[in-house]
């Protein structure tokens, strides 16, 4: 009677009828493993192999258990080479990863090239688009003020063929409205001199090219006394304190600190905001800060920051807090402007192109 194996206590193993396989440990082996693999599984069918074949070793012929695990060696082996080949195989190159967005275009860049494209235009175009422009500068910048033009008013004056008014009742509007060109023309003379130093004296020729009855550079006067009747709500500084406070603008636009700012839209802002505030001439302050602004706007290159008459109330009360939302308005009056140009010039595009084909 053959010794209980250990690994099979408790269960009965299945009858062998062959002798071959009887006379066989390893065909035992085989055989007790696939009775086993039934009810343990696969893994456990492994482990019992093994187990099986290291007991069965110590009572059965070494030759035949060394072959035996030569052959599990091969296998092995084999299947090793296999995945490790397969592992080897070049992975495909992965997609190269998209190109970074373009950094939208400054506002320096977008006018640099809508004046590019104003150059290629027609003559025409270029003559209309300047009678516009100014008609539309003069207009807005006006109405801030609570002064607004008519269409034919500010046609008739800003037409350079029309020397003579001919209707007598535009006679003195048309003065005005002159004037005011010819300071915006001041403006652009002088943004285009950028090494300059901003002066006081320019902000006083900007005063007298709209009111030359105020005197000259020598002569001209800061206003006297606070005016009863304003279309400004903030507080304005007294009159004894306006040279100080003007002296202390052009210092600090003359320093350091506009170049630490790296904003020419914030510099021009600043001093347009303190300037208004201050008041210093009793016609038209705002008039004069603003057109003092474009001249530094143009200096850097920027487009002249038109603010709309529909913004009026919003700018009034801007005034009186801080300059933020004066930086904000300025800025959405300059890229709506840059907007509204991109728009006749992608209209004449296409008419000339209609034209050609």
């Amino acid at each position: 009677m053959q010794p209980a194996n250990p690994l099979l206590l408790g269960a009965s193993a299945p009858r062998d009828t062959s002798r071959s396989e009887r006379s066989s440990p390893f065909a035992r082996v085989y055989s007790l493993g696939r009775w086993q693999g039934r009810r343990l599984g696969q893994a456990v069918l492994v482990a019992l192999l093994l187990h099986s074949a290291v007991a069965l070793a110590r009572l059965s012929d070494l030759r035949e258990l060394g072959d035996f695990a030569r052959e599990v060696r091969a296998s092995v082996r084999e299947r090793f080479r296999q995945e490790l080949q397969v592992g080897l195989e070049p992975e495909p190159e992965p997609e190269p990863p998209p190109p970074p967005p373009e950094p939208p275009a400054t506002i320096e860049e977008r006018y640099a090239k809508v004046m590019d494209r104003l150059k290629h235009t027609s003559e025409d175009f270029r003559s209309a688009y300047e009678e516009n422009f100014l008609m539309s500068w003069i207009h807005h910048d006006s109405a801030l003020e609570g002064v607004v033009y008519t269409y034919e008013e500010l046609r008739t004056a800003v037409n350079p063929n029309v020397t003579v008014v001919p209707d007598s009742s535009l006679q003195s509007v048309c003065e005005e409205i002159r004037r005011h060109k010819a300071a915006i023309e001041v403006v652009r003379e002088l943004g285009e001199r950028k090494r300059q130093p901003a002066t006081l004296d320019q902000l006083k020729r900007i005063f007298l090219t709209l009111h030359p009855e105020e005197g000259d550079l020598k002569t001209v006067r800061y206003r006297k006394e606070i005016p009863q009747h304003r279309m400004y709500f903030h507080e304005y500084a007294a009159p004894d304190k306006i040279p100080y406070k003007v002296r202390q603008i052009f210092d600090w636009l003359n320093g350091p600190e506009p170049k630490k700012l790296k904003s020419p839209l914030r510099v021009a802002g600043r001093v347009h905001y303190d300037l208004i505030r201050i008041f210093p001439f009793a016609k038209d302050s705002g008039k004069v800060a603003r057109l003092f602004m474009n001249m530094l706007l143009l200096r850097a290159d920027y487009p002249p920051a038109i603010l709309h008459s529909t913004e009026r109330q919003r700018y009034y009360e801007a005034l009186k807090g801080s300059p933020n939302t004066i930086y904000n308005m300025l800025e959405s009056a300059i890229v709506n402007a840059l907007q509204s140009i991109d728009r006749q010039l992608g209209t004449q595009d296409t008419r000339l192109r209609a034209i050609v084909s």
